[in-house]
């Protein structure tokens, strides 16, 4: 029994994808990409598609799961579950207008030409706004349109909003966030979900362990509590007596946002020798 993933072909969201699934342990048998490939050790095979069409792939079944950006899941509005919010590849989905434009609120919208390839969100949109405006289907460079008097607005993908800055445009509306997602099909067999749910498994040890930092020190026994309060664990820190007397080593694991502030107020309390490491895994 093998459970099919579908991932995208290429992109920023096909390497994410591929790194998250790399460190859970799926490994490809053949390096030179094909379109469908088994993996190395554990019982799945990689498709791989266009990010539009992987919706309607889990959907119907030619793919178990795939990992997909959510833009793209809702916009298809296929029949197919989210399993798991996978954290990365955010952006969001934004109405831009050119730069020089007054803008007030949606309504400036009203009796506009939107260029898009998202015609399915920004409609649901603009009807829950009360906006009537021209839906302009295009697929590719939308972010040109306005410059070229195809449209007088474009609504599309907004990362850093980088690529809105060089066609002169400003984002003026968000419509909704994205991330990549974890989507399977409904009708699965028990031995595919039990390969998911394994799967599942090795991804979130992977997610538990993103930053965070797996911390070692020798702290005074007579600091000790003031340093447990400084230093919470995923349970409490690991204490054990040092050969030298009053003195302990002390385990745990801390926020990596929040590292140097930790950091500080450990050597404060007289905590030495600290040793960091990072975290590959990290089991719950």
């Amino acid at each position: 029994m093998t459970l099919r993933i579908a991932v995208q072909s290429k992109g920023r969201l096909f390497e994410e994808s591929m790194e998250l699934l790399g460190e859970a342990g799926i490994k490809l048998n053949n390096k030179k990409r094909t379109l469908l490939i088994p993996a190395k050790d554990f019982p799945v095979e990689m498709l791989f598609l266009r990010d539009d069409d992987i919706p309607q792939a889990v959907a119907t079944g030619v793919a178990d799961i795939g990992i997909v950006g959510e833009n793209e899941y809702v916009e298809k509005d296929e029949d197919a579950c989210i399993v798991k919010r996978l954290g990365f590849s955010k952006c969001r989905l934004s109405l831009a207008i050119p730069k020089d434009e007054k803008y007030d609120n949606v309504k400036w919208f009203e009796g506009k030409k939107i260029a898009t390839s998202y015609p399915h969100i920004l409609g649901k949109y603009l009807k829950e706004k009360g906006v009537n405006s021209e839906i302009h289907i295009i697929s590719g460079s939308v972010e040109i349109s306005p410059s070229i008097g195809l449209s007088d607005a474009i609504f599309d993908i907004v990362s850093s909003g980088g690529t809105l800055v060089s066609n002169r445009l400003k984002e003026v509306e968000i419509a909704m966030q994205s991330e990549a997602l974890l989507i399977a099909n409904k009708e699965l067999s028990d031995d595919k979900k039990a390969i998911l749910d394994e799967l599942i498994f090795r991804i979130e040890a992977v997610q538990t362990a993103t930053d965070k930092k797996y911390v070692l020190l020798n702290a005074p026994e007579d600091r000790i509590d003031e340093i447990i309060d400084v230093l919470p664990g995923m349970r409490s820190p690991t204490i054990t007596p040092l050969a030298t007397k009053g003195w302990c080593s002390v385990q745990s694991v801390i926020d990596d946002k929040r590292f140097w502030e930790i950091i500080s107020k450990l050597k404060s309390l007289g905590a030495e020798g600290i040793i960091v490491l990072p975290i590959e895994k990290m089991i719950l």
